[in-house]
């Protein structure tokens, strides 16, 4: 008997740990903190974690297909840089379309190099983190933007509006959470995410086509990168030509803190958004209880390395390897 509940606690913890330890933090912050979880507060960490989590949305996909995006912060700088340098050349409208186009085209890019010519993921993003940062400062000259009407433009919309008394960020990350949720959870494309991550070579005898699911898979990180571009561009209308430098670590964080294995084949967009959460009600917490910003630093280091072993000792099934 005793064995058999060990066995079912494990179960529950390797299924639904994600859950408690956002549910324990919630309640620790709350004792120490009675403004932790007011309102305000509420809606504050949550807006603020929404360039993160529409970005860690896309990376869910690449994670879960069994690879990796560390091109995601470079790329949302060049995002962010192209839309406010276009939008005072040709305007908001043909600004926002033109980004996305060019947001994609860099991610079609990666995607043909992953996928089509199976080269390793790891090396080709971290390749593109460097590209797409020389890039992002060959195009703004090394100079960072500005709007130069921040009055009269609707652009500020996206970052800074409200519809029903919800911030628009948090609306575009809730939508796009649950459209990409329902298109892993319930699509054909999405079990073929997780065929190709769980197995690539029994996904290819199966007639999936491989390179094709990832090349979509890197498709849809850009597509959420150039919305978290948007965001962050129209909630200050103007950047640093590095505003996203840093955030892939961040990003990668929040994907294997709700559960995506770095081996591929499992994880959900549900997770990936606590995880998100969790991040961010950390650092708050951390401010709150008067902790300087930089501990924050310190906390993610850890968060990552716990999670990467729980990862892997779910899989084995104990805490320690066998060979230690």
């Amino acid at each position: 008997m005793a064995t058999l509940s060990k066995q079912k606690i494990g179960s529950v913890l390797a299924k639904q740990g994600i859950l408690i330890a956002f549910a324990v933090f919630i309640v620790a912050f709350t004792l120490a903190n009675n403004k932790f979880l007011t309102v305000d507060n509420v809606f504050s960490v949550v807006r603020s974690s929404a360039i993160l989590g529409v970005m860690a949305l896309g990376v869910t996909f690449v994670v879960i297909s069994g690879n990796l995006d560390l091109s995601v912060g470079s790329m949302m700088s060049f995002s962010t840089i192209v839309v406010l340098d276009l939008h005072d050349k040709i305007g908001p409208f043909l600004a926002i379309p033109a980004m996305f186009a060019m947001t994609l085209c860099l991610g079609a890019f990666i995607g043909i190099l992953v996928g089509y010519l199976r080269l390793n993921s790891l090396i080709v993003t971290l390749g593109m983190l460097s590209a797409i940062h020389g890039l992002t400062l060959t195009y703004s000259g090394g100079q960072n933007m500005d709007i130069a009407d921040k009055e009269g433009t609707w652009f500020s919309v996206f970052g800074q509006g409200t519809a029903l008394g919800i911030p628009v960020p948090i609306l575009i990350f809730a939508l796009l959470a649950a459209v990409l949720g329902l298109m892993l959870s319930r699509t054909p494309f999405g079990r073929k995410v997780y065929a190709v991550g769980g197995n690539g070579t029994a996904a290819t005898f199966s007639g999936i086509r491989r390179a094709r699911t990832v090349f979509m898979c890197y498709i849809l990180s850009a597509f959420c990168v150039a919305t978290a571009g948007l965001i962050q561009a129209s909630r200050s209308l103007g950047s640093q030509n590095t505003v996203g430098q840093g955030l892939e670590l961040e990003v990668l964080a929040a994907v294997i803190l709700g559960g995506a294995s770095l081996m591929g084949g499992s994880g959900t967009i549900f997770k990936t958004v606590i995880g998100v959460l969790i991040l961010g009600f950390i650092q708050n917490g951390l401010l709150l209880l008067g902790l300087q910003f930089y501990v924050q630093y310190v906390v993610t280091w850890v968060i990552i390395i716990l999670a990467v072993w729980l990862d892997i000792a779910a899989k084995r099934g104990r805490l320690w390897s066998p060979i230690a």
